[in-house]
């Protein structure tokens, strides 16, 4: 589990394809001392184990279905990518839950910018996506994962939603590099996968005698 909040930037020094996937070594001077094997680090917002370590480089294997579901195959070395470790006990959870776990790749659709903040439209990638999940759970003002970042959701429309990007954000991450036409790896809010995932089941059962008022006014409300 992780909470949002990129503590580093990494750079890919290799990347390798094998049979089973890939693999990955990751540059970032210091940042891995006392990472051990087994340790879970999120990459861009994906998952993974570290399969070895010295201070300065981590190795990670990366499975078939890992790379097929998210941005980490088109890596190339020399790419940045962000970087965070799991949560502790005790942590303070400044962004919110993350689980590593890619719903969708979504594209960088617009950038509007003014004074103060960039407005970051994206949509999702058709070719990848077609899980009516993921877009029921974009809804304004909702938590999403963008490359791991923690953000908040400022608009959502037809099959766009849009994040408002203070200078800190893109300073401190890799979206500043980011361009429409970019892809990124996106994961919903786990509270409202849970929750959408349990209205559609009881949609399907509403003609099996469940609730159908309550489910339509979780729907006019924008939970369904």
């Amino acid at each position: 589990m992780f909470g949002g909040i990129i503590e580093t930037i990494g750079k890919v020094e290799a990347c390798e394809q094998t049979p089973g996937g890939g693999t990955l070594a990751i540059l970032a001077p210091a940042y891995w001392q006392g990472v051990r094997p087994g340790a879970s680090i999120a990459i861009d917002g994906v998952c993974l184990t570290v399969a070895s370590a010295t201070d300065r480089v981590a190795r990670f294997d990366v499975v078939a279905e890992t790379l097929r579901s998210s941005t980490l195959a088109a890596l190339r070395p020399g790419d940045r990518v962000n970087l965070q470790k799991a949560l502790a006990l005790g942590d303070r959870i400044d962004g919110h839950f993350v689980q590593g776990h890619v719903d969708a790749i979504g594209i960088v659709a617009a950038v509007e910018q003014s004074a103060h903040e960039s407005k970051w439209w994206f949509s999702l990638d058709q070719a990848k996506n077609s899980d009516s999940i993921v877009r029921s759970c974009i809804v304004p003002k909702g938590s999403v994962a963008i490359n791991g970042i923690s953000l908040t959701i400022a608009a959502a429309r037809d099959d766009r939603f849009a994040v408002a990007l203070i200078p800190t954000t893109l300073r401190e991450t890799t979206l500043e590099s980011k361009h429409p036409g970019d892809r990124v790896n996106i994961e919903t809010d786990v509270l409202a996968r849970t929750v959408v995932n349990y209205l559609q089941s009881l949609g399907k059962a509403a003609g099996r005698g469940a609730d159908q008022s309550l489910l339509n006014l979780l729907k006019q409300e924008g939970f369904a």
